[in-house]
């Protein structure tokens, strides 16, 4: 078959695929169960062996992403060895789901308000750990002596995240920047407001500053 390699979409993953352009266009409460259906080209019985509503599903394309944020930012912290080293990478692996998952989470921020609380305290809970990943490694830079010992590591690192959130609501694929380029800018930013001269220092050295 000239070593062409045959993807195959489990039906779970093709709900949700059908799911993400349908919301997109419709809205979520502009979408019901049965259109998922006929446009997957599944059952109600098929749907709902792997989603117990549609909540679920809209739950399901969040705990997507979020996932993989959080197993790629471990990576990159466990993998890295100083605190400028692993801020880089954590920001690379954060940006990197806006490319990866861009429907996903165009869908869900613009959704998510109609999810019931059962959800919203799951997804509370991985942002959480998301949230303190960063606040270690911030911690981590001050006691070492890379970031500044003054900076509050909650506003740092909230700030932080609120800066590359919201690059789902500009960000387009076939733009001038690739998602690598935009996130060099923000670690620029970033480490500028953060370090120290020790950390200026190696940052330079390391080439991360623009």
């Amino acid at each position: 078959m000239g070593g062409e390699k045959l993807v195959v979409q489990s039906l779970k993953e093709r709900i949700i695929d059908t799911a993400l352009d349908l919301f997109r266009h419709k809205g979520y409460h502009g979408v019901s169960v049965d259109e998922i259906v006929a446009t997957a080209g599944t059952s109600k019985g098929g749907f709902y062996h792997k989603f117990k509503s549609k909540d679920a599903l809209l739950y399901e394309i969040h705990d997507v992403f979020i996932s993989h944020v959080l197993k790629q930012t471990k990576k990159a912290y466990d993998e890295n060895e100083t605190p400028i080293d692993k801020v880089c990478a954590m920001l690379y692996a954060f940006t990197n789901v806006f490319d990866v998952y861009q429907r996903h989470i165009t869908v869900f921020y613009d959704e998510s308000a109609y999810l019931p609380p059962e959800y919203k305290n799951i997804i509370k809970e991985k942002r959480t750990e998301y949230r303190k990943l960063i606040e270690q490694v911030i911690e981590d830079g001050k006691k070492s002596g890379h970031f500044r010992s003054d900076i509050s590591t909650t506003i740092t690192t909230m700030a932080i995240i609120g800066l590359v959130n919201w690059t789902y609501k500009w960000y387009r694929q076939n733009g001038s920047l690739t998602m690598e380029q935009i996130t060099r800018h923000f670690n620029d930013l970033i480490l500028r407001g953060i370090m120290t001269e020790q950390g200026m220092q190696e940052a330079r050295a390391k080439k991360y500053l623009i």
